[in-house]
């Protein structure tokens, strides 16, 4: 068996040089210091039918350090699951072995490559596996010694240890060398190993090129009662000597492939059967009856309470949606979901990277997660959103205390770079509604979005203008008021301001239509259009930076509709202070006053 599982490291290490020097890019030193750990785990303690890449019961494998993908499409080819020409087609256009691993290529879970990610990630998986699928299966992650200088893998380690997360098993490939130094421990591998007890893991030291060592090690793990890590020292390059703990040989093809290919000792074409686990089914929470939440015209309501009212709702009637919060529950209001459905929830604390990732895991499985936080801080999870684009995942994230309005907490706590960053993402929809009856709605409808969906809340209550039986949809929009003369388009609290400025307007004979655009994006094009070619000019005003948010999103749907407009953008434009909420919408220039200030600029410049 040990001679066995070093020829297939060998190969894991040849086959990781022969896919680099095709592509003429990639990291192969990087896989050869892993090839042992790889080739143990596939050839004994890995439990997956790489032929049922979809079977619920199998074990998951996160290359947390995704440069190392030349090895994790090596083990693919040794289990069966690609041929040696689809290997030998790494990161040519249109291969699914692309530079870094995506779910392109079952049954890789989540894209990795963002160091710091897989980790976290991980936890979302082991967290679905016992609690909500309640399954047997383990969650293996191989991380780099460099990433573990990011500050999310330390919130998944604490977070792991603190739910003791026993079916997780991180292996640490302590190959000393970054990309350009040696990294912060170097070859420390206690200290590593010290560090990951003080978060309560079980952590075993070992030499990750003796198989029969890391046969041991990975064994104690799997019967450890907690979190286990097994922490390898290696070598980068490992088995060939031009680049074996060489520095300055990362991310590069090795120079004499051949030579490097012969040094350790030819090609090989070894198959690997791995285990099988044993069968197993999901559990699955069964569905129950809720009626929607609705409220009465007229009621004054928070749009963040009316999200916790809907999610819990939601909850009752589909089993599979589970909530996760930054520790800020009691003011996004997902707290509601938790006390009806405790077992579906996940308090994640302040750790917005380690949450967003976890939400990717689980619904890597499945679930439907939705996540929430104050606004601003999912600014703290930017690059973990933007991967879980690349994963394809399917989020659902709630960002309370939007813009200004949120009053005396100050600038740190307002949200006001998030629309443009949420429509930046690929595939996203952004939704900000202005009442509880269209948030509702709009929680109902991001249940069987795809892609990651934001919802802009509100702290401040405000008037419910939606009747409840009226029809909310992405991509739409409400007309609140009827008028030919201008246009003023809002979103969120600036609804209300620019509803009471078409009041005052009203009272000099000037007609302003409103419009609601409660969906930023997808944008409803048709009811801009209109807006434009009927009125003598459009008014767009919201609590947000000018830069990326529904302004630029109305100026695009004009543009790509051709259509020629005036148009006349209020938003946030000078650092915030603390204050009043109405003093800071006066002091930004987006209250009611503003918008019929500028208005009256419009209807004076076409008379």
């Amino acid at each position: 068996m040990s001679d066995f599982r070093r020829e297939l490291a060998a190969q894991l290490r040849v086959d990781s040089i022969r896919a680099a020097a095709a592509a003429g890019s990639g990291h192969p030193t990087s896989s050869m210091s892993a090839a042992d750990l790889m080739a143990v785990l596939l050839d004994g303690h890995l439990r997956l039918r790489y032929d049922r890449p979809d079977d619920p019961a199998n074990d998951h494998l996160v290359f947390s350090k995704g440069h190392a993908s030349p090895l994790y499409y090596a083990m693919l080819k040794a289990a069966g699951a690609v041929s040696d020409d689809e290997l030998l087609g790494f990161r040519t256009f249109g291969s699914r072995l692309e530079g870094h691993p995506t779910p392109r290529i079952p049954p890789t879970d989540v894209a990795t490559g963002s160091l710091g990610q897989g980790l976290p990630v991980a936890v979302g998986l082991a967290l679905a596996g016992k609690r909500l699928d309640r399954l047997p299966y383990r969650v293996w992650v191989l991380c780099g010694d460099s990433e573990m200088a990011e500050g999310s893998m330390w919130e998944a380690i604490q977070h792991a240890g603190w739910a003791g997360l026993d079916n997780l098993v991180a292996i640490i490939d302590v190959n000393r060398l970054g990309q350009t130094r040696e990294t912060m421990l170097g070859w420390d591998v206690d200290g590593y190993a010290e560090r990951l007890r003080a978060f309560g893991w079980h952590a075993v030291v070992v030499d990750g090129h003796d198989v029969e060592a890391v046969d041991r090690a990975y064994a104690e793990a799997e019967g450890a009662d907690r979190p286990a890590a097994v922490v390898a020292r290696t070598e980068k390059g490992h088995g060939v000597a031009v680049v074996e703990d060489k520095p300055g040989k990362h991310g590069k093809p090795l120079d004499d492939p051949r030579a490097a290919i012969a040094e350790l000792g030819g090609e090989r074409d070894l198959a690997v059967s791995v285990a099988a686990p044993a069968d197993g089914t999901p559990y699955r929470f069964p569905p129950g009856s809720a009626d929607p939440p609705t409220w009465r015209v007229g009621e004054e309501v928070a749009t963040r309470k009316a999200y916790g009212v809907a999610l819990a709702a939601l909850g009752a009637r589909d089993g599979a949606v589970v909530a996760l919060d930054g520790e800020v529950s009691n003011s996004t209001h997902s707290e509601l979901f938790a006390e009806a459905h405790p077992e579906r929830y996940f308090e994640m604390f302040i750790a917005e990277q380690l949450m967003l990732a976890a939400a990717v895991g689980m619904q890597a499985r499945g679930w439907k997660p939705f996540a929430s936080t104050f606004g601003a801080f999912w600014s703290r999870a930017a690059d973990f959103v933007r991967m879980a684009a690349v994963s394809r995942a399917d989020l659902r994230l709630c960002g309370s205390h939007a813009g200004v309005s949120i009053g005396e907490d100050g600038p740190s706590q307002m949200a006001l770079e998030d629309l443009a960053f949420f429509r930046a993402v690929h595939g996203s929809t952004v939704l900000h509604p202005s009442d509880a009856n269209q948030t509702a709605q709009l929680v109902r409808a991001m249940a069987e979005l795809p892609g990651i969906s934001y919802l802009r809340t509100l702290r401040g209550a405000t008037k419910v203008r939606t009747p409840a039986d009226e029809h909310v949809r992405v991509g739409g929009s409400r007309v609140v008021r009827k008028g030919d003369d201008l246009a003023i388009v809002a979103c969120g609290i600036t609804v209300d301001e620019a509803d009471a400025a078409a009041e005052l307007l009203a009272a000099q004979g000037v007609r302003a239509r409103v419009v609601d655009c409660y969906s930023v994006k997808p944008i409803d094009v048709d009811t801009l259009v209109a807006a434009a070619r009927e009125t003598a000019g459009l008014i767009v005003v919201e609590d947000h930076w000018p830069q990326g948010g529904l302004g630029e999103a109305v100026l695009a749907a004009l543009a790509e509709a051709d259509v020629q407009a005036t148009v006349r953008h209020l938003a946030v434009r000078d650092m915030p202070v603390s204050g009043k909420p109405a003093e800071l919408l006066a002091a930004a220039g987006i209250d009611a006053e503003a918008i019929a200030a500028a208005a009256r600029v419009i209807i004076g410049r076409t008379g």
